[in-house]
């Protein structure tokens, strides 16, 4: 066995002048022609926590996992010592908007009528790189929230390598129903919808394969809103829509992801056979259960509601818990207990883009473990969003691969620590100073 062990220092050295004038510290290095292994003190590999193991990137691939002892190499491969570390899949982050930034720099509603589409763009263009220097190298994108077909090119920018960012499973536009949806005004005008307005099957039918023909690679529509009596959530589409959608879609290889928060919403969309339920806030023993038998996803988005009552006010960690974050705590020990595959996304655009941990630290507080929480961000993802080459370091898979420093294992936390990212075998982001 050859076994040239470097520090970090050399690694450093390999991607020296890689980052060019673009954003800061993203950009895409090439490694040695015979790859490079990765020896921390311990790797998650998208199921299990393992010391001893070492990671070999070859080209975009995972040439090896498993332990370091085991691993032949040849003299081109370099080994890179990294104590202190540990070494993951790249994280996969499944509910994200590219084209929203915080509510409390600017509300939903002004983003959507007063800032223009390039503005928006770029700021899109911004939080695709603070998403890769997180350690996300997969997002699932659900709705350019009024900015029309702008995700698609955005993901074909990436692509391309035109900017940094990373992969991008896009829906853009959404789908709902007349008067569910805002930016809403006075009732005689007609304001610039943050989704698609479809009502009937036939316009469903012809919006729904728009959104298709467009490049959406999930179809998003909105199973309830708060449409109803004094705001309150309520359906939207009737059973035999979402019916039709998820026909559709599933024609044409597409899952269907729907935005539920209440149990009624969320039980048509079950049975109408959507991948993922996404929010969940006023699901019930009753539809847990049906997701868990159908083996529909709960995406909780639990960093949106934490974060917007603290824009509202809210003092974390001084003042109570809202009754709404009670509720939410609440409903999602309720899906844990039935057994809902939980999926990890936060609604990333509520909130900053590149804090997605903060989404991972919930669900932990919430009630999952720390090896669960890790599951959900990798493996759990890829398997719900049916990405089987990713969310696990195995030989064969794509090397999209984050070190960080510490064990998240035993603080979630050490996932804010990054130290390096790969995706599809490239270096994409150093830390400063990692070295």
């Amino acid at each position: 066995m050859m076994m040239r062990r470097l520090g970090v220092a050399v690694l450093a050295a390999l991607v020296a002048g890689s980052m060019g004038a673009g954003v800061p510290q993203v950009g895409a290095t090439q490694q040695p022609s015979g790859g490079v292994v990765l020896v921390p003190d311990r790797v998650f590999d998208g199921e299990t926590m393992h010391t001893d193991w070492a990671v070999l990137i070859r080209g975009n691939r995972i040439g090896y996992a498993g332990p370091a002892d085991d691993l032949v190499t040849t003299a081109d491969v370099r080994w890179v010592d990294l104590p202190g570390k540990t070494v993951l899949p790249g994280l996969i982050e499944g509910h994200s908007h590219f084209f929203l930034h915080p509510y409390n720099e600017t509300a939903w509603t002004d983003q959507v009528l007063q800032e223009s589409l390039g503005e928006r763009t770029a700021r899109a263009v911004v939080h695709a790189a603070a998403t890769l220097r997180a350690g996300v190298t997969t997002v699932r994108d659900l709705g350019t929230e009024g900015a029309d077909f702008a995700d698609v090119g955005i993901k074909a920018a990436i692509e391309k390598g035109v900017i940094p960012g990373p992969r991008m499973l896009i829906s853009t536009k959404a789908l709902v129903t007349s008067g569910s949806y805002g930016p809403r005004g006075a009732p005689e005008q007609t304001l610039h919808r943050g989704a698609e307005v479809a009502d009937g099957f036939d316009d469903l039918t012809r919006k729904t394969r728009r959104q298709i023909g467009a490049g959406a690679d999930w179809i998003k529509v909105y199973a309830d809103y708060r449409w109803g009596p004094d705001g309150t959530a309520q359906p939207t589409f009737t059973q035999a829509e979402l019916d039709l959608i998820v026909e559709i879609a599933s024609s044409s290889g597409r899952p269907v992801v729907a935005h539920a928060a209440t149990a009624e919403g969320m039980r048509r969309a079950v049975l109408a056979g959507v991948r993922t339920i996404d929010h969940g806030d006023g699901g019930d023993a009753e539809v847990f259960a049906l997701m868990a038998e159908r083996g529909v996803a709960l995406c909780p988005t639990l960093a949106a509601g934490d974060a917007i009552l603290q824009y509202r006010g809210w003092n974390k960690g001084v003042d109570p818990e809202p009754a709404r974050i009670v509720a939410k705590r609440r409903s999602f020990q309720e899906a844990l207990a039935a057994g809902v595959p939980i999926c990890f996304g936060g609604d990333v655009g509520v909130y900053p883009h590149g804090d997605n941990v903060r989404e991972l630290e919930l669900m932990h507080d919430y009630g999952m473990t720390r090896l669960e929480v890790l599951r959900a961000a990798t493996a759990g993802n890829a398997s719900i969003f049916g990405l089987t080459e990713l969310g696990r370091l195995a030989e064969g898979k794509l090397a999209d691969v984050i070190t960080v420093e510490g064990n998240p294992a035993d603080d979630l936390s050490a996932l804010r620590q990054i130290v390096a990212v790969f995706k599809d075998g490239e270096l994409m982001h150093e830390a400063d100073g990692w070295n």
